[in-house]
């Protein structure tokens, strides 16, 4: 049963959104001129802006997504006025790699990016990224917090960004209690309930800084459009937040994980741990988690989700308070689903529906002569989808080299027949190694399509496969049964795993 408190979104002011829909853009545009069909918002007649949320680790456990326990009034009121995805995948269940393909509109496999470690520039020096391409066609581009993944200044990539990036070096905030604090190391305990208001922690920081920067850019007037990139860490472990946060929810309510067991027949390297919550302190070094500690951990996921719900309220507040609400393209994402238990897996790092799947929320703004339409779409999409989109609603030239289609006609049509099939990976290491490095000593390759989510586990080096996975959708959403095996099932094994090697090329929705 959900869990409703005495909370609402912060403040949020009631705009009226509706769809934008602007012609191609001609091939000659310049890089650095405003090209003529630029929708134009009535209040100020200059480009869109975008404001870009990135929100770490989040699964769609959201209320406007259906989950029946989380708190999410804040975005649950930008989704009324927008279109929410239902069905978005990103490219690979890890930061970096997620992030990347994002930010580049490559596919993993092009970005040469699928650990946490390689800086995507090594291999595409020349690339223009999202922010960077909006930097090149005029727009003022700048992040605050988590937006790329990694340190130092090349992880940052200082090409995509008018001024310096802020609260781009990690989480100097995580932990706020004294025990905590007393104690060494990123990883301390794997929870916290911090006796702290909302600036308490990094998140908080990062919100009153972009806030700040809204203030500043609406002093300078209508100059140039921005394009503003606010990445939150939470709900990422460690799982703190604020105690106002937590006392949202009764924890012994919160459904303990279903199924709670690996799939009949999954084969060990689907079923590999990242080994990522084994590293804190209160963890058991062989993972074993008893149900009381599960419980805990699932209520501290829900109150960062909430916490982050609430920073993205003082957001979009601020967004209509300095007067640009009428002329900004909201866009909110995760960078890769998350397992909370479910399956007998934590965090992310596989190819499970619940490690793939993101939230996806575009609210766009009012203008003139256009057709109000929101609401929720069915429809397939990719997170590397969300590039040539942003491109197209803003108006600008077409990005060159991208591997994803612009959505935009989904926002008219929520309905229209779409992509035929979605595409994610997840390296595997050698046996008895929980993490890989670069694209590890085998791949796994999955096609998600309407009904199933097929998986081939290919050797790496002779491509030859070693293992598969099927999984039908429709009888079992959750996924607890590969049906690879079996006889009943060879035809649809067979004519997925064409769709597979045809590749992401194939399943391109007509006239895109």
């Amino acid at each position: 049963m959900r869990q409703f408190a005495a909370f609402s979104c912060p403040g949020l002011l009631a705009v009226a959104f509706a769809v934008v829909l602007p012609a191609q853009a001609p091939s000659g545009t310049p890089r650095d001129a405003a090209p003529s069909h630029v929708p134009a918002s009535p209040a100020s007649g200059k480009r869109l802006n975008v404001l870009f949320l990135a929100v770490d680790d989040l699964r769609p456990a959201l209320g406007c997504y259906g989950d029946p326990v989380a708190i999410t009034p804040c975005i649950d009121r930008l989704a009324a006025r927008g279109t929410i995805f239902r069905r978005a995948y990103c490219q690979q269940a890890l930061c970096s790699p997620s992030r990347l393909s994002l930010m580049t509109g490559r596919r993993p496999d092009t970005t040469r990016v699928w650990d946490l470690d390689t800086h995507f520039r090594a291999a595409m020096p020349d690339v223009v990224t999202l922010p960077q391409h909006f930097r090149q066609n005029g727009y003022f581009t700048r992040s605050f917090g988590k937006i790329y993944h990694g340190g130092g200044p090349a992880a940052k990539d200082p090409p995509s960004w008018s001024a310096k990036p802020r609260f781009d070096t990690g989480d100097p905030r995580r932990y706020v209690t004294p025990a905590n604090l007393a104690s060494t190391g990123a990883k301390r305990a794997s929870t916290e309930r911090g006796d702290v208001d909302e600036d308490g922690y990094t998140d908080g920081m990062i919100c009153a800084a972009a806030i700040a920067e809204l203030e500043q850019l609406a002093q300078r007037g209508d100059a140039e459009p921005f394009f503003l990139a606010v990445g939150f860490h939470k709900p990422h472990l460690p799982f703190c937040a604020p105690a106002k946060y937590w006392d949202l929810y009764d924890r012994d309510a919160i459904p303990l994980p279903d199924p709670a067991t690996a799939p009949a027949d999954a084969p060990e390297y689907a079923m590999r741990s990242w080994r990522e919550l084994e590293g804190y302190t209160d963890i058991a070094d062989d993972g074993a988690i008893p149900v009381e500690q599960i419980r805990t951990l699932r209520h501290g996921y829900y109150a960062c989700v909430s916490y982050a719900d609430a920073l993205v309220g003082r957001l979009l507040d601020a967004l209509a308070r300095v007067g640009h609400s009428d002329d900004t393209v909201v866009v909110l994402w995760g960078d890769h689903g998350y397992h909370l238990g479910e399956q007998s897996l934590w965090t992310k790092a596989n190819n499970f529906e619940l490690s793939v799947r993101v939230p996806l929320i575009v609210a766009l703004p009012t203008a003139a002569g256009a057709v109000a339409r929101t609401g929720p779409t069915d429809a397939l999409v990719e997170l590397v989808d969300l590039y040539p989109s942003l491109a197209e609603l803003c108006g600008l030239p077409a990005p060159d080299g991208v591997e994803g289609t612009s959505f935009v006609p989904l926002l008219a049509d929520p309905e229209r027949p779409w992509k035929r099939a979605v595409f994610h990976q997840f390296p595997r290491a050698p046996e008895g190694r929980n993490r890989h490095r670069g694209r590890g000593a085998v791949m796994g390759y999955a096609a998600r399509t309407d009904r199933y989510r097929y998986v081939e586990w290919r050797d790496s080096a002779s491509g030859e496969v070693a293992a598969r996975e099927l999984y039908d959708q429709a009888e079992d959403p959750r996924e607890t049964v590969n049906l690879a095996g079996s006889a009943a099932h060879a035809d649809a094994v067979a004519e997925l795993a064409e769709r597979l090697r045809a590749g992401w090329r194939a399943a391109v929705p007509a006239g895109r």
